[in-house]
């Protein structure tokens, strides 16, 4: 039998008609600051950004008292964040840089919002998802006029487990919508990791021997393309894929670790067949 999110909410004795649904996903986001991002490494940068609205859209939430909050994750899924008790504070007093691109919401077209987080619903932050209809466009709907399905309902907390050094793999691209747990593991480590491109079947080893271990050295690649390897320079940046290969021990020099990326290398065979030179 189908759990709707409207009847959750009754559970826990909030009215559906006293609550707006936010499904809050922003395509002009910076790497790193999406509503999810935001959300899971910094709760009040999230909820600063929600808490500034456009006055055209005051009307949708003129009436609630409650709003409900959602946010797209990387895979498309529609995840809540939290119940918020919201109170209309009037038009925004000065201009204010966005929390997750460099748009300013400008004083005098902006709408300024109190916002606390409600407990009730807390048990359910990061773990229930709902389903978004596909026609249904509107970011802000009514909760009594749109009783969502609820789709998933996870035990564990919002923060996946890290899965290990060896058993690391993630695109280039998301190196930086990490959670701070995981940045905080890569920046502690260095040693020997390998580029893979899906599109081109080619693969390039590199080693991380520097400050802040190897989130730093792909931040580089992913801020370049290339970092400083010249076969990569020659190629479109297309979506590379990296995996750590080995990690350096904690007495391991520079000299070391290249003597481990070389030998990586040779296993490989990233010279005569990859992008390394």
């Amino acid at each position: 039998m189908p759990i709707f999110f409207n009847s959750l909410l009754e559970q826990y004795s909030v009215s559906p008609e006293t609550v707006i649904l936010l499904r809050h996903k922003d395509r002009r986001a910076e790497r790193g600051h999406t509503p999810y991002e935001l959300w899971l490494n910094d709760r009040p940068e999230f909820d600063a950004y929600q808490r500034i609205q456009a006055i055209r859209n005051r009307t949708k939430f003129s009436r609630p008292n409650y709003w409900a909050s959602f946010v797209v994750t990387p895979d498309g899924s529609t995840m809540f964040v939290g119940l918020y008790a919201a109170t209309y504070k009037g038009p925004l007093a000065e201009d204010t840089p966005s929390s997750s691109n460099d748009e300013i919401y400008s004083a005098g077209k902006h709408d300024h919002y109190d916002l606390q987080i409600d407990q009730r619903l807390e048990e359910y932050q990061g773990k229930l998802f709902i389903k978004w209809e596909v026609g249904a466009r509107g970011w802000v709907q009514r909760a009594e006029k749109q009783n969502k399905q609820v789709i998933e309902l996870r035990r564990q907390d919002r923060e996946e487990r890290f899965p290990g050094f060896l058993d690391f793999r993630e695109p280039l691209s998301r190196i930086n919508s990490l959670q701070k747990s995981w940045i905080e593991r890569l920046k502690d480590a260095q040693g020997v990791y390998v580029l893979t491109n899906p599109i081109t079947k080619e693969h390039y080893v590199g080693s991380a021997s520097g400050d802040e271990g190897f989130w730093h050295r792909w931040m580089i690649h992913a801020k370049t393309g290339h970092g400083d390897s010249i076969k990569l320079k020659n190629r479109k940046y297309s979506g590379y894929q990296v995996s750590i290969l080995e990690v350096a021990g904690s007495g391991s020099t520079r000299d070391d670790i290249r003597a481990m990326e070389i030998r990586w290398m040779n296993k490989l065979q990233s010279r005569e067949i990859g992008l390394n030179l």
